[in-house]
């Protein structure tokens, strides 16, 4: 965990298939967060629209920018990606302060490592609260709910994928 940030949280799993195709997987940022792009229980209904520049997130200083509405409240986040190591890992980061209800800035990334005839997948995500008083409330009490859930839903895309 990067001591600039509060909280971690992190999913790992073993995918069948040779860490460069896990990887590629992986490295289409729009496929990996669509699960914001659906409506959940965990968006209460809210979607989330993800877009990237022209390197679409596949380079370091590349941008991702989300954006979308929750409970008619609009939200968004812009991303950085700040490490690029194919096949075996990549990292993102918040570059400006988000707009976002349950967490602040972060750090999040997956790392991928040979085990045996599978590749062992990490997804994790540092970070802290966000700022103001309703929003630090709200992430007292659902940071954790809402960090698990990315990394876990990051995993089982993967899982599902293979």
């Amino acid at each position: 965990m990067n001591p600039r940030y509060q909280f971690h949280r992190e999913a790992t799993a073993d995918i069948a298939a040779r860490p460069q195709t896990v990887f590629d997987l992986l490295d289409d940022h729009k496929r990996l967060a669509g699960h914001m792009e659906k409506p959940s229980l965990m968006m209460a209904g809210g979607t989330m629209q993800i877009e990237t520049d022209k390197r679409r997130g596949q380079a370091v200083g590349s941008q991702i920018r989300v954006k979308g509405r929750v409970l008619g409240i609009p939200l968004s986040v812009e991303e950085t990606v700040i490490e690029y190591e194919p096949p075996l890992r990549k990292t993102w980061e918040t570059s400006a302060e988000p707009k976002l209800l349950v967490i602040g800035r972060y750090r999040m990334g997956f790392d991928l490592t040979p085990h045996a005839d599978k590749t062992r997948l990490r997804v994790w995500i540092d970070y802290v609260l966000p700022d103001g008083v309703l929003a630090r409330w709200l992430g007292r009490l659902l940071s954790n709910v809402y960090a698990n859930w990315c990394v876990s839903r990051m995993i089982g895309d993967a899982k599902k994928a293979f």
